[in-house]
């Protein structure tokens, strides 16, 4: 398993952003589910703030996968989450719980995660919050 993929899922499972961001290179690539690619650690700090503000997720069943000798990872995951604050262009929010599954894909250079791309079924995250 690989410990800077283990140490950034246990950081982000204790909302402990700062942690996260010490697992991350400053160039790093964040791909998200729908949306663009946002680069470098203020841009990723950033989107954990919004995150942070308007859910609250806890990531459960977690097994995390390593392949060519540490440089790549991969990590299938249940989100459980509450919709704290309504999002931009989603449902209104009033404490909406959901759980789905979802998946992170990781690119690593000495020690550093260089690349996060992460899958989840928003069809399906949407179905449950709109109850």
């Amino acid at each position: 398993m690989n410990s800077t993929v283990k140490s950034y899922f246990d950081a982000f499972n204790r909302g402990d952003v700062a942690t996260m961001l010490a697992c991350l290179s400053d160039d790093v690539a964040h791909h998200v589910n729908e949306g663009q690619v946002r680069t470098g650690k203020e841009a990723f700090r950033a989107f954990c703030e919004h995150m942070n503000r308007c859910y609250r997720e806890e990531l459960t069943d977690m097994v995390i996968f390593d392949a060519e000798g540490g440089a790549r990872a991969a990590a299938e995951y249940v989100v459980n989450g509450t919709y704290l604050e309504t999002d931009e262009g989603l449902p209104e929010a009033n404490g909406q719980t959901y759980r789905l599954p979802a998946g992170s894909f990781f690119s690593l250079k000495n020690g550093k995660i260089t690349r996060i791309v992460t899958y989840y079924n928003l069809a399906d995250w949407m179905r449950q919050v709109k109850g």
